[in-house]
């Protein structure tokens, strides 16, 4: 359902933000797993992805280079001499043309319905000691339109023994054949309750920023790996594999069958180690675990909410405030887009889980 990224106090396998946001929907799970270009292995289920890494999408060519501080022109488009920064095959292929006029994101792994808030809950192990960790993921019912891409905005809110440390806007789209993408992120940093910044935003085709898959239409395993968002400007670059299909998970919420586990790494740090994310078919994100590095995260769903018309008004008008407040802190990039729009005040269910034990979706507040 949402990109879940780095912790905010340990910066792990991806440099911002939690959303690509974890970015969580219902039914299948996947993991991350480090290594520049090696192929983790599987201990269980479907074999383990080759060692080469590739983007799978189902999408077009990738994003002419964009200039180093403003917006490339919408749609621009090139996968000549596109770098592989996930290792072989993985250039990134990014086409405007493939994607839908208007946000309706419901590829099974990765559902971002408007009302639907999931929270997950884990600690981070590190040097420093152990850290209680609560990540909130609401989708919005707002949209914002980035290089010509109509996005669905998510709202993070990211706490560490029961204080703020992380408040993130993330932006998705999905293509006519069914693959996530993330475009961006705007992560509000805070320290003692008090906010210090947002040094980690990005924007595709801002800064030199692109796009990258959040999930593939059709993931496999043997096939090689993807870039999940490149951002030179902010040491940005998560690269994913699909680990292993058809896993079997619990966690609060319920058992899950058929979990697909993708694999996480950054190859700018090596030393952070892997991430492991579980995704169930019809809910999203089930559960996180970490392979290696020094700060060792696992989360796992503990509920699943869908918000009543009258709270997800609230969720809009507060998202809205992040997405104003962002063009004063983020001039140089975030100022450059078009604002969010409120798309809907509407609350709509999440879909049936496709296997495994349905978790009851609790009503709203």
């Amino acid at each position: 359902m949402f990109q879940l990224h780095k912790p905010p106090l340990s910066k792990s396998p991806s440099a911002p933000g939690s959303a690509l946001v974890l970015l969580l929907a219902l039914a299948t799970v996947t993991s991350c797993a480090p290594q520049q270009n090696t192929a983790p292995q599987a201990t269980s289920g479907s074999a383990a992805p080759t060692a080469t890494s590739a983007a799978a999408s189902p999408t077009g060519s990738a994003p002419t280079g964009s200039a180093a501080s403003g917006s490339a022109t919408p749609g621009s488009t090139g996968t000549a001499g596109a770098d592989e920064l996930c290792g072989p095959g993985s250039a990134i292929n990014f086409d405007i043309s493939q994607f839908q006029s208007s946000p309706n994101v419901d590829n099974k792994w990765f559902p971002l319905k408007p009302g639907m808030q999931y929270t997950t809950t884990g600690d981070v192990k590190s040097a420093e000691g152990d850290k209680k960790r609560t990540v909130v993921h609401t989708v919005t019912g707002l949209t914002k339109v980035i290089d010509g891409v109509k996005t669905q905005v998510m709202w993070d809110r990211d706490t560490a023994d029961g204080e703020l440390v992380e408040s993130e806007l993330a932006f998705f789209a999905q293509t006519n054949s069914g693959t996530v993408w993330l475009f961006g992120e705007y992560p509000e940093e805070y320290e003692n309750g008090k906010f210090t910044g947002a040094p980690s935003t990005f924007i595709h085709s801002l800064d030199e920023a692109q796009a990258g898959i959040a999930m593939q239409a059709d993931p496999q395993t043997n096939t090689p790996s993807y870039v999940q968002a490149h951002a030179p400007s902010v040491d940005f670059l998560d690269c994913g594999q699909v680990f292993k299909q058809n896993d079997h998970v619990c966690v609060a919420t319920g058992c899950y069958d058929d979990v697909l586990v993708i694999d996480e790494r950054n190859p700018l740090e090596p030393a952070v180690g892997h991430q492991r994310k579980f995704y169930s078919a019809g809910t999203g994100l089930v559960k996180v675990t970490a392979v290696g590095g020094a700060d060792q995260e696992t989360l796992n769903l503990v509920k699943i909410e869908q918000l009543t018309d009258a709270k997800l008004k609230e969720v809009n008008q507060e998202a809205l405030k992040l997405d104003t407040r962002a063009y004063q802190v983020s001039k140089n990039v975030y100022a450059k887009t078009d604002k969010a729009e409120v798309a809907t005040d509407k609350s709509a269910p999440a879909s049936s889980p496709a296997t495994g034990d349905s978790p009851t979706v609790q009503p709203g507040y």
